[in-house]
């Protein structure tokens, strides 16, 4: 790169002594590195001009390559200084449906206003799939699900900052004989049909768990992956599906939503290395918590995770600042 610089030097300024005083070398120095680059471009670059040189076709064809790679450096080495504060670069995101539908678009919205240098990328997907992708590397940040009767777990490193906390309801098709109540104990469901995420992930072992500690044996029909379509079935009297409150709409005509006896909740996680905790990283929790709908729910007595200190980066930190900020962590594995 040196020897680029060399070259770019000669082009600008059209002599060798020149380039020297503006690199701050000797014009031996400058020869040197131009003879090395001549004899590793195969090519003469420079050829006599009266007492001074000047570039050939070759040369200037390779300085204006050497122009344009010495400004891509001088941006990469900008970019690194800023990381320290600045939020920029990739920011890879996965999350749950429900939670990358409600919590993520308002506040990425806000974020690349105003980090134009950001460039956010989103999957979908459940924690079961999602974390070993993180412990990889292979995302930065997660939002993942844990239900009140079936805590998540991760493995040691990983930080767990609660975002959102929020009632789970009952879906039933209002032509269920128990669609008019306000309330359902789990033990009235024997011998109903349930649509549920398929199995491993959180939500269907929510719903096993919550069922079988009522003494009701789960007859699990339809394994889908989104609620909505999960809904769609239960419109027509075809099952029954625990449904957060935050996945409650959009719902289609002819379903109702019952509190459970016993209640049930679940709680939407943002997850991350602890010693990756990057600007990006910070910037996007703290937007989300500065931006989160305000159907969303957050338990009061709530103080920061273990483990970290997550202080908003950025203008999102005004907005984040007006209000206290929420997070725990759970048991870990």
């Amino acid at each position: 790169m040196e020897r680029l610089r060399a070259l770019a030097a000669v082009a600008d300024h059209g002599s060798i002594a020149q380039a020297a005083r503006t690199l701050h070398m000797t014009a031996s120095g400058v020869s040197q590195q131009l003879a090395k680059l001549e004899r590793e471009a195969g090519h003469r670059l420079l050829e006599p001009q009266g007492r001074s040189v000047r570039l050939t076709h070759a040369g200037r064809v390779l300085a204006g390559h050497a122009d344009r790679l010495l400004a891509q450096l001088a941006i990469a080495q900008s970019d690194l200084a800023d990381l320290g504060d600045e939020v920029l670069g990739p920011l890879r995101i996965g999350g749950v449906g429900s939670a990358v539908r409600t919590l993520l678009p308002d506040a990425l919205a806000v974020l690349t206003t105003d980090h134009p240098r950001l460039t956010p990328t989103v999957v979908d997907g459940e924690a079961v799939d999602l974390v070993p992708q993180l412990l990889n590397g292979e995302l930065d940040l997660l939002l993942i699900e844990s239900w009140a009767n079936r805590p998540v777990s991760v493995p040691e490193g990983v930080t767990l900052r609660t975002l959102v906390s929020e009632d789970v309801y009952v879906a039933l098709s209002e032509r269920h004989p128990l669609s008019d109540r306000e309330t359902v104990d789990l033990a009235e469901l024997t011998g109903t049909a349930w649509a549920c995420c398929p199995p491993g992930t959180a939500p269907h072992e929510a719903l096993v768990q919550a069922l079988r500690t009522r003494g009701v044996e789960p007859d699990i029909r339809y394994l889908l992956a989104e609620h909505l379509t999960q809904l769609s079935l239960v419109a027509r009297n075809l099952t029954a599906s625990l449904v957060p409150a935050m996945s409650r709409h959009p719902a289609p005509p002819g379903v109702r939503f019952l509190a459970t006896r016993p209640a049930l909740r679940r709680d939407i996680r943002a997850a991350w290395l602890t010693r990756a905790q990057s600007p990006p990283v910070r910037a996007c929790v703290a937007a989300i918590e500065a931006h989160r709908q305000d159907g969303a729910e957050i338990r009061p007595d709530e103080g920061e995770p273990r483990g970290t200190t997550l202080k908003p980066s950025g203008p999102v930190a005004a907005s984040a600042a007006t209000r206290p900020t929420a997070g725990d962590m759970p048991p870990t594995a």
